[in-house]
């Protein structure tokens, strides 16, 4: 029986610091290169030669100010401070490579639907149909603040109105141009035939839009669609729209039940429970020996800020864990932010301090950690699938893009060799490299019905 093929995603951010914080002063990290085009044409291209499927770009909106009730430290670490806009890097990192995909982060909750819908079919006729779009819908007050409100939506009610947004672009991409409405005939002076071009029509609470969708059907139509949210609403709006799910464990046990969750979710919506690719996110530090790994970790450990960890933590809990003692338990508290994480570190069972939080952040974030040799990291990597039922990693980085060379240059050939990592790409757009048939979205998915013909 041959081995389930890991899928990987490289993790980052457009500007200096993404998960593992503080690592920008390690002398050999180019982070604060993030605002030069050549730093992100050559990662793609280092990201394409290790077979990466894709290049997975977060984003925020809104700055990290709950801890210590100040944007401070933030400003001081570079906390996801300065940060640029993801979706503007693709067109060059595509142009420089041909196959690695792009999953790109944009808050709904902040965007007109029309004129995302536009942007990211403009993208997606550029990349040859190799993006990704990452649903999310905040939990920054300061987010909210700066868009002009006093305070977020509250957390049930955003998703509720990204299940509405969600109506909107699939009406744009699936349903306003029909396959076959763009002729191109110069002899006839027909470029679109207007019979299969439709205006659609929304009427809801929260959007009113009526328009015929500016692009014509790029080779995707809707991009692959990645979600993370693991409260009971995220995973249930997860359920109905994602192709692709993010998980965040410590532990195996804690995965297999989330994978668990999501599968089961996708049945409920009645979809194929494995249509859904599980990654979850990953920190790996390897070098030639397991003792060449553990001293760079060491190493990299040396340059690490822990507590920016915890005021990254802080924003997306919304609790401030300056103001508590290093061996207080971490009391439950009702915030507007990641329900998930609230629950998680406020569980009296799970006896959360801010001393135990500072431990776990020793490389400046909390993502599980693999150090080893490539032929351990590759253990680890094919227990975690085994174990858990997922589909592949979220891989952050650590110093970059050491981190990324050396995973390609150590790991990949042990993961090739074994059969567990693909020695080449498959053809097509980035949704048939995942799950190979078609390039648009499967019938099963909610989004089909709403293609021209489909529905009125």
């Amino acid at each position: 029986m041959s081995k389930k093929e890991i899928r990987l995603n490289a993790f980052n951010m457009n500007c200096v610091n993404h998960i593992n914080h503080g690592l920008w002063t390690h002398p050999r990290d180019r982070s604060q290169d993030y605002t030069d085009v050549g730093y992100w044409t050559q990662l793609a291209q280092l990201l394409e030669r290790g077979k990466f499927d894709g290049l997975f770009l977060a984003d925020i909106v809104g700055v990290y100010d709950i801890y210590q009730g100040s944007p401070d430290i933030t400003l001081r670490e570079s906390i996801q401070l300065p940060v640029n806009d993801p979706l503007l890097l693709v067109s060059a990192m595509a142009a420089a490579t041909r196959h690695l995909g792009f999953g790109v982060t944009a808050n709904l909750t902040y965007e007109a639907p029309f004129l995302f819908a536009r942007r990211m079919s403009t993208l997606d006729h550029l990349s040859r149909g190799r993006v990704g779009w990452n649903i999310v819908t905040g939990y920054l007050d300061s987010a909210a603040r700066a868009m002009g409100l006093t305070e977020q939506l509250e957390h049930d009610q955003r998703y509720d109105r990204a299940d509405e947004f969600m109506e909107v672009v699939y009406k744009l991409w699936e349903g306003s141009w029909e396959d076959g409405a763009v002729v191109r005939d110069r002899a006839n002076r027909m470029y679109a035939d207007p019979a299969r071009v439709h205006k659609i029509r929304h009427s809801g609470d929260y959007y009113q839009v009526e328009g015929i969708h500016l692009c014509e059907p790029s080779p995707q139509r809707t991009p692959v669609l990645y979600q993370a949210g693991s409260s009971g609403r995220g995973q249930a709006f997860g359920a109905r729209h994602a192709e692709c799910v993010f998980i965040s464990s410590q532990t195996r046990e804690a995965a297999g039940k989330l994978v668990q969750q999501v599968r089961a979710g996708a049945e409920r919506e009645g979809r194929d429970p494995h249509a859904i690719k599980i990654f979850m996110g990953l920190t790996v530090v390897t070098a030639a020996t397991e003792q060449l790994a553990q001293e760079k970790y060491r190493e990299y450990a040396r340059y690490a800020s822990p507590e920016a960890g915890l005021a990254h933590f802080s924003a997306g809990t919304g609790i401030d864990f300056s103001q508590y003692d290093l061996d207080e338990p971490i009391r439950a508290a009702k915030t507007n932010s990641i329900e998930s994480l609230v629950k998680t570190v406020t569980n009296p069972e799970l006896n959360w301090t801010k001393r135990k939080l500072l431990q776990q952040m020793e490389l400046g974030g909390r993502y599980a950690t693999i150090v080893g040799s490539p032929t351990q990291v590759a253990d680890q990597l094919e227990a975690w699938m085994a174990d858990t039922g997922i589909d592949g990693f979220n891989l952050t980085r650590t110093v970059s893009p050491e981190s990324f060379e050396d995973f390609i240059d150590l790991v990949i050939p042990v993961l090739q060799e074994r059969g567990s990592y693909k020695r080449d790409y498959a053809d097509g757009s980035l949704r048939e490299k995942l799950f190979g048939g078609q390039a648009t979205l499967p019938a099963q998915h909610v989004g089909a019905s709403f293609r021209a013909g489909v529905t009125a």
